[in-house]
Order: structure tokens, then sequence, then C-alpha cells
């Protein structure tokens, strides 16, 4: 558990830093970042608590966290 939650957060980061560079979304670097860590924390303690996951801890992280940028409203969606 202790290495899974530095790896979730590392891959969050990678996920909200690259939908930025690639134009995916335009919150800026820092909310989408912030965004995508929120939401992969948030789901890595659900597995924790509740053992509900994808499979392994690395794919729990990727689909959170792009889970958590097409759920959370930006001002630029129409």
């Amino acid at each position: 558990m202790f290495i899974a939650l530095p790896g979730t957060v590392f891959i969050a980061i990678l996920i909200g830093y690259f939908s930025e560079k690639s134009g995916l979304t335009r919150n800026g670097y820092l909310p989408s970042i912030i965004i995508c860590v929120g939401g992969a924390m948030l789901f890595f303690w659900i597995r924790v608590m509740f053992h509900i996951g994808f499979g392994s801890p690395g794919l729990n992280a990727v689909l959170s966290s792009v889970g958590a940028l097409i759920v959370v409203p930006t001002r630029f969606r129409r």
C-alpha cells in the first residue's frame, strides 16, 4: 500500500500535465494536476477501504484521473 500511494500521485500528475499539454483540457496546468490528484487519491482510499478496483493500482490511478478530468466541470466546457 505504501508504494502504491506515491505511484498513484505520480501517475495522476503525469496525466494532468499531459492532458493539458496535448490540449485535451484547458484548465491550466496546476488546476488539471490538482483535479487528477484529487480524483486518484479519492479512488485510492475507496480501493483501500472497500476493496473496489479495476485490478492493478496503476490502472486504478489512470482511470480515476481521467474520470476526474471528465467529471469536474471546467470553465471552457459548453
